[in-house]
Parts: structure tokens; C-alpha cells; sequence
């Protein structure tokens, strides 16, 4: 059993976006469309998942006595 290759959130963003204009393109036989959609299923979901593992490890910001916390983003006031 072989493993895959380990894809980049990039890579993974730049396979989906050539799928996309594959699909976009209208001229694609439904089998393939199918297989594109199929592909593009999965590399969605990956780029979820790890948009998901980022925003948890932002949830947390190391303070100077080196204790996690939670992080939170402060608006600015409006005058």
C-alpha cells in the first residue's frame, strides 16, 4: 500500500482552481465531469480541514510567561 503525497493547502487550491475552469469550460464529457467533480470534492474538503487545523492553532497565542491563551481579535473603536 502506498501512501500519497502529502499536498500543500496551495497545491491543493491549484488543482481545485483547474478543475473549476475544466468544469467551467462546458465542453467536458459527463463521465469526466463526473471524475472532475468527484476530485474537486476531495481537495475541498482538504483545504477545509486544513483551514480548520490553522484557525484552531491561531485560536491560541503564546504569552511571555509562555501560557497559552486564547487569541482574540480587538476592533478598533469608531469615531
Amino acid at each position: 500500500m502506498s501512501k500519497e503525497k502529502q499536498v500543500t493547502f496551495e497545491e491543493a487550491m491549484q488543482n481545485l482552481e483547474e478543475i473549476v475552469a475544466k468544469l467551467e469550460e462546458g465542453d467536458v464529457p459527463l463521465e469526466k465531469a463526473i471524475d472532475y467533480f468527484q476530485e474537486g470534492m476531495k481537495l475541498s474538503k482538504l483545504c477545509h480541514d486544513k483551514l480548520q487545523n490553522v484557525e484552531k492553532q491561531m485560536d491560541y497565542i503564546l504569552r511571555e510567561d509562555g501560557v497559552l491563551k486564547p487569541f482574540t481579535i480587538q476592533e478598533e473603536e469608531k469615531s
